[in-house]
């Protein structure tokens, strides 16, 4: 890793082996080393504000695998918060450690001895990493109590206090947005690794819009009054990064490639990727991405589900929906001439691995057809093993775009304002290769599939580049829980178009045929076909024997109102009776 995290760690780890020198035995304890001596230089404060980074950051695989729980993908099958039976006795109980280590540092960097801008920098970044934690623990579980300082098992009163209301601690998360912003150095970091000014409004861009659009559409929290403050800070946080110019979309011009380029690079690409996970390969520091996409056993045959796909425009810019029979056109002629982020997403037509072979979607690694690509190196030895290099994005400036646009329709400042919609929405298109106009009309697919509460044409259009860009980010859940929209993970997981049982079809438009649907797999199965049994049970045709598969017909896949917030566990109950559980559980 190519910042001073990987040499901190070092250091730290270096600190750590000496323990076992004569010299070190004669030394104070570690746990009374760190308050008297650790806290005393710059560097001592490095040190302990990039363990927040290890403490933090999902690896890569969780990153891309927290989609598994969008609507748009289907897989081996449905969580059981979904699909299941789902108690508070299956839910497990929360951890306070990481705020722990953080309120600890807030406690003891304030060292006089140490430079004035070089405390308030480290503070500012334990800062916006508290923030992080409470971000997350609100948008499991709502209500949650707030502790801004280290409590000792003296402290019973806090130790065991009720939940503090939501509106609170999302206000104290934006007072710790605004420090970080206010005080982290604003120097750009080109590994796209370490906390920076910018990283933090990028933070506070995404968090201010998920908690305004929270508060608009779930009206139950009688909050709806404050959205407004929440999507104007959510607004004004993306333009100060926007006007700032450090970053910008990456666009070479190669439509075919710039896109996908972002997710399969092993060194970020720092003119957008604000902020990652980053991997080596000589470092030997590898993820297991391309493996878990590329496996009928390692992974859960992850696939994008047919309604999600119609949603990809054509090149020109039109509508795919708007085309006479576009649900039943065959995989080969539903990709062409179509948004170029699409081949760049799941496999598409002619794409081919590193060696040259073809490489048609894989009806061993899919269910639907749509086999995920985006983050899936070509080199076909990856498939089976643990040795995935590329740096995986966790915030990035076109997610900050779309930040900035959702907020500005949200707040009715985006109809009609042609300098919003070129800056944002445009400049997406137009990097990803798709005529960047206006929408002439709302979509009637979009409003009836998807979206029948919106009205509003400009914000259809911004949830639905929102999808698309950020597909497999990690992002989708949160989308739709914010929206209120949580009923779409309901939805059927529909596959390509099948025109007939025992139909052999060509996925990549190479002329041979690579998958058939049948009954039972041939005794003399043809080689280079992969045979989908249709069992009638898990698996179906739409039509019986032709229409669309449709993937775990089996599951009975609900989300009631009280699922958008996950259940207080028993566990935690029992130590703290006074947390209260949460409405429905």
């Amino acid at each position: 890793m190519k910042s001073s995290i990987k040499y901190s760690l070092i250091a730290i780890s270096s600190l750590l082996l000496t323990s076992c020198s004569k010299d070190f035995l004669d030394r104070e304890p570690f746990d009374k080393l760190v308050p008297n001596n650790f806290f005393a230089t710059e560097t001592d404060l490095q040190l302990y504000a990039n363990s927040f980074y290890q403490q933090f950051i999902p690896s890569g695989l969780a990153i891309v695998q927290a989609d598994e729980m969008g609507e748009y993908t289907s897989k081996n099958n449905s969580p059981k918060f979904i699909s299941g039976s789902f108690t508070p006795i299956d839910q497990g109980g929360w951890s306070w450690t990481k705020l722990r280590n953080i309120n600890y540092f807030l406690s003891k960097y304030n060292n006089p001895s140490i430079p004035e801008e070089a405390r308030k920098h480290y503070s500012g970044v334990a800062r916006l990493y508290r923030a992080m934690f409470y971000f997350d623990m609100v948008k499991d579980y709502g209500d949650v109590p707030w502790y801004s300082k280290p409590l000792s098992t003296d402290d019973k009163e806090m130790l065991y206090k009720g939940r503090d209301p939501r509106a609170n601690v999302m206000d104290s998360v934006l007072a710790d947005l605004d420090y970080a912003v206010a005080n982290i150095r604003d120097k750009k970091d080109n590994t796209s690794s370490l906390m920076t000014k910018w990283v933090a409004l990028g933070m506070k861009s995404r968090i201010c819009l998920f908690e305004g659009t929270y508060r608009k559409y779930h009206t139950e929290l009688n909050l709806k009054n404050t959205a407004d403050k929440w999507l104007t800070e959510a607004l004004n946080s993306s333009k100060q990064l926007i006007d700032s110019k450090q970053y910008s979309l990456h666009n070479t011009g190669n439509s075919k490639q710039d896109y996908r380029t972002i997710f399969t690079s092993e060194n970020p690409v720092s003119t957008e990727v604000m902020w990652a996970n980053t991997y080596n390969n000589a470092l030997k520091r590898w993820h297991e991405i391309t493996w878990k996409f590329n496996s009928a056993t390692f992974g859960a045959r992850w696939g994008l589900n047919k309604q999600f796909v119609n949603t990809y425009l054509n090149a020109n810019g039109t509508r795919f929906t708007d085309k006479a029979g576009y649900d039943e056109l065959l995989f080969v002629e539903e990709m062409k001439d179509r948004d170029p982020r699409l081949a760049q997403t799941v496999r598409g037509l002619g794409y081919k691995r590193s060696d040259g072979s073809a490489a048609p979607a894989n009806f061993g690694y899919t269910f639907t057809g749509y086999h995920i690509l985006k983050f899936s190196l070509d080199d076909k030895r990856l498939d089976g093993i643990t040795e995935g290099y590329n740096s995986i994005t966790m915030l990035r400036y076109a997610e900050v775009l779309l930040n900035y646009a959702e907020a500005a329709a949200e707040l009715g400042q985006l109809a009609g304002n042609t300098a919003i919609w070129d800056q944002t929405i445009g400049a997406i298109r137009q990097r990803a290769g798709i005529n960047p106009k206006q929408p002439e009309t709302l979509d009637p697919y979009m409003q009836q599939v998807y979206f029948p509460e919106v009205s509003d044409k400009y914000l259809m259009e911004v949830r639905r580049e929102r999808g698309i860009e950020l597909c497999y980010e990690g992002l989708r859940y949160d989308d739709l829980m914010r929206w209120k929209k949580g009923r779409l993970l309901e939805m059927p997981w529909k596959g390509i178009y099948v025109p007939a049982m025992d139909y052999e079809m060509d996925l990549d438009g190479n002329g041979t045929p690579d998958v058939s649907f049948v009954s039972k797999t041939p005794s003399s199965p043809k080689q280079g076909v992969s045979y989908f049994v249709v069992d009638g049970k898990a698996a179906k045709l739409t039509e019986g024997t032709k229409g669309h598969i449709l993937w775990r017909v089996d599951e009975n896949r609900k989300f009631e109102d009280r699922k958008y917030l996950k259940p207080i566990a028993n566990s935690d109950l029992v130590i703290n009776p006074d947390l209260g559980q949460n409405p429905g559980w």
